[in-house]
């Protein structure tokens, strides 16, 4: 059926009121999206159009006024989920040696073994030997606890763990000094091991990446203690690098000697950033009904849509979900632009490239998977595909079990 027939059908039963509102609402969207400069934000209007109207639909008829439907944005990705066999022996393995650092309450440690980051690990690299999913493990642990460190302190504060961090990174061998926040050892003891298994191109790709990341985690504290609002292009130039996607990568590549001529390709670049955005889209489109009831949604995709655009919150999901199929379009279209480096080093580019886009749904399925953001509700949300509005909570600050920073 023609989308104008579709749309004609719609019209016929939904109150005019409803369709003026979202009428009103797609002109100012157009408006926006086109003044914004981003081509990939270019949608068909009718389609557009549909997908607000649907929204309005959900909020009439749905007995639940205050329900987020979540749109299904990885229905048409052509990596299927997959998870290494060695899950459960390392996921044993990494827990308790995590819980040895004694980093966090015991609190807030029930709630971040609730995360499973062994999962995400496991559907992350699926083929992936052993010593390199307990790499993963570990550097998953490293972001989390970072995020959780850093995510209620100022910038001067957020620095010093950032310089402590960095140390440990580039002195792996050296003792740390005592009364150091845990997160020197923590960084530490990761990277101690990955090296025994890291090609030298990998470990030299994954400082660049990593430094880019922890960087930009000082910027965040700062837009944070000045009460900065981004707007959307400069949210998503300063997402690219808290989301902390690219030194993930690491673990794809800890086997290869991939020349720097192809991973600083501008072609794989492009690529690269791609899986990045989808996993910035997913992350903050599942984790938005947390922060914006604890109040920390201003770094958060859907909260500065629906304050830029204009938009409610079901629409900003809706223009999210286009925005998710667009830049999935430009990574299906970029594969055919990869060049030929030569029958060794194209073999390692496809694996490279392959597991760079099992990222995107191996993100995608931890979410519902683990309890980080739905509790035990994910596999329930994952099928309804709507969320309860969680209520407005004050924030308190976590308490941490870690040592002053040195000065």
């Amino acid at each position: 059926m023609p989308l104008s027939d579709k749309y004609n059908i719609l019209h016929s039963f939904i109150p005019d009121v409803y369709v003026k509102r979202a009428d009103s609402d797609l002109g100012t969207y157009i408006s926006s999206a086109g003044s914004s400069g981003l081509d990939q934000r270019r949608f068909a209007p009718l389609s557009t159009f549909a997908l607000l109207i649907r929204n309005y639909i959900s909020e009439v008829m749905d007995a639940r006024p205050k329900t987020i439907y979540l749109p299904d944005t990885m229905v048409s990705w052509p990596w299927p989920r997959t998870i290494n066999p060695h899950y459960e022996d390392v996921k044993a393995e990494v827990d308790a040696s995590f819980r040895d650092f004694k980093a966090l309450s015991p609190e807030l440690q029930e709630a971040f073994d609730k995360c499973d980051n062994a999962r995400l690990s496991a559907l992350a690299y699926p083929n992936a030997p052993r010593e390199h999913l307990r790499s993963g493990c570990d550097l998953l642990n490293l972001f989390f606890i970072v995020d959780e460190y850093t995510d209620i302190e100022n910038e001067a504060v957020t620095k010093e763990m950032v310089n402590i961090v960095l140390d440990a990174l580039n002195n792996p061998h050296k003792i740390r000094p005592e009364g150091e926040c845990i997160l020197g050892e923590i960084t530490r003891q990761f990277w101690a091991r990955a090296i025994k298994s890291a090609s030298l191109p990998s470990q030299r790709h994954f400082l660049e990446t990593f430094d880019e990341y922890i960087n930009s985690v000082i910027v965040e504290a700062l837009d944070r203690e000045q009460g900065r609002k981004r707007s959307l292009d400069d949210y998503l130039k300063l997402r690219r690098k808290t989301i902390g996607a690219k030194p993930c990568f690491l673990i794809t590549e800890m086997g290869m000697d991939l020349p720097d001529e192809v991973f600083y390709h501008p072609v794989i670049m492009d690529l690269t950033d791609c899986i990045a955005e989808l996993m910035i889209i997913d992350n903050d489109m599942m984790s938005y009904n947390k922060e914006q009831a604890a109040g920390h949604e201003s770094h958060n995709l859907i909260n500065i849509v629906m304050l830029e655009l204009n938009l409610d919150r079901g629409s900003a999901m809706a223009w999210a979900a286009h925005y998710h199929a667009e830049v999935q379009k430009r990574f299906i279209d970029g594969l055919a632009k990869v060049p030929s480096w030569g029958p060794s080093d194209d073999v390692l580019v496809k694996e490279y490239l392959n597991g760079i886009a099992n990222w995107a749904l191996a993100n995608y399925s931890w979410s519902y998977e683990s309890q980080r953001y739905f509790a035990t509700k994910g596999p329930e949300i994952q099928h309804t595909r709507l969320i309860p509005l969680l209520p407005k909570v004050s924030a308190g600050r976590s308490q941490l079990l870690c040592a002053a920073p040195s000065a």
